[in-house]
């Protein structure tokens, strides 16, 4: 009897040490693999790439709100690398699609799974909640600046606001470098600047925090029409000569026009605002597994090459293109974001709109 009960006592320590050894060495994945949106979007196991092929097996789609349509051949080859997932697609610009997002969690409706959007067009959905912080493991190659600060996106694709120029009027040699070089008075009369609010309120507090209040008195005497058009847009008017400097232009603007025989000319004259589109995941995605795939691949070399590809800039700190600038401002990730683009805006329209 005794040797029967030290026996069992001998077998039930076994069992518990087992059970303690399995615990301790991680041996059950199973009881470990993410279950919530949460835990999918910020898993970092070993098995990360085989647990979410697997969960979007399951899913076999994914919803994606974006403005790009000139990204259907990097989501064509997302689903190439992933067949089993049909990709679907809801595209709106940034004001329509933040109202959509907002309106659908309002009423309930839950069936956007992430995003590929401008992150000024997020700022929103992201203050509401609506956004889910997540992990990506090529999120390390990534420049800080470009990675929200609680992880809930980061940036695949961006341009930058320079000046750019018509080179048969403005010689190279001859243009702008700095922005304040824009208040030289031999410009008076040649410069443009589209009226779209983002531009004018991130245009307006580069100058005014790099120089000061009195740029913008220098600027009034410069006649610097302000035309209600895009950037792109006003673009062409630079590559027609209509207008001879854009004091606020797209790089991705002007190389596109140059690679198509225009002659113009860009350069970053100091700090340049960012115009991004992000990568994000919503809280309640119904296909999550699927999405933080998406992310990973839209932030893998492959991807981004195929962006810059498209005229787009990476962020990615082993993709940077030679002529990139040196000062890059990310306006979205600023505190008091809405507060700011108010007061910079309202400036902007008190100085060279109500003035005329």
């Amino acid at each position: 009897m005794a040797a029967r009960s030290a026996a069992s006592r001998r077998t039930a320590f076994g069992l518990i040490g087992a059970f303690f050894a399995a615990g301790l060495a991680g041996a059950s994945p199973a009881l470990a693999a993410p279950q919530t949106v949460a835990e999918i979007a910020l898993y970092k196991g070993a098995d990360r790439q085989a647990v979410l092929e697997a969960g979007a097996k399951k899913e076999g789609r994914l919803l994606l709100y974006t403005t790009g349509t000139q990204i259907k051949p990097i989501l064509d080859k997302f689903t190439q690398k992933y067949p089993f997932i049909r990709l679907d697609l809801q595209r709106g610009d940034n004001a329509d699609t933040a109202r959509r997002i907002m309106e659908e969690y309002n009423a309930g409706l839950y069936q956007a799974d992430g995003f590929e959007l401008a992150s000024e067009g997020l700022v929103l959905p992201r203050e509401q909640g609506i956004l889910q912080p997540f992990w990506s493991p090529e999120e390390e190659n990534y420049d800080p600046a470009s990675i929200d600060k609680e992880k809930r996106w980061i940036s695949v694709r961006e341009s930058y606001g320079g000046i750019g120029y018509n080179t048969d009027i403005i010689p190279p040699a001859q243009a702008p470098k700095t922005w304040a070089d824009l208040a030289d008075p031999k410009f008076k009369g040649k410069l443009g600047i589209s009226g779209s609010p983002s531009v004018t309120a991130h245009w307006t507090a580069i100058m005014v925090q790099e120089y000061g209040m009195d740029i913008l008195k220098k600027m009034q005497a410069q006649d610097m029409r302000v035309y209600n058009i895009t950037s792109r847009a006003l673009a062409n008017l630079t590559v027609s000569g209509e207008v001879p400097i854009s004091a606020r232009a797209s790089n991705a603007h002007f190389i596109e026009s140059k690679k198509n025989g225009a002659k113009v000319g860009w350069v970053a004259p100091g700090p340049v605002a960012v115009t991004d589109a992000v990568a994000a995941i919503t809280v309640k995605a119904p296909h999550p597994h699927a999405m933080m795939l998406l992310i990973d691949f839209l932030l893998t070399k492959e991807a981004q090459a195929m962006y810059q590809e498209l005229g787009y800039d990476s962020a990615r700190r082993d993709m940077k293109s030679p002529d990139a600038p040196s000062q890059k401002i990310y306006f979205a990730q600023k505190p008091n974001f809405f507060e700011e683009y108010e007061k910079w805006t309202q400036l902007f329209d008190a100085t060279f709109t109500r003035k005329r």
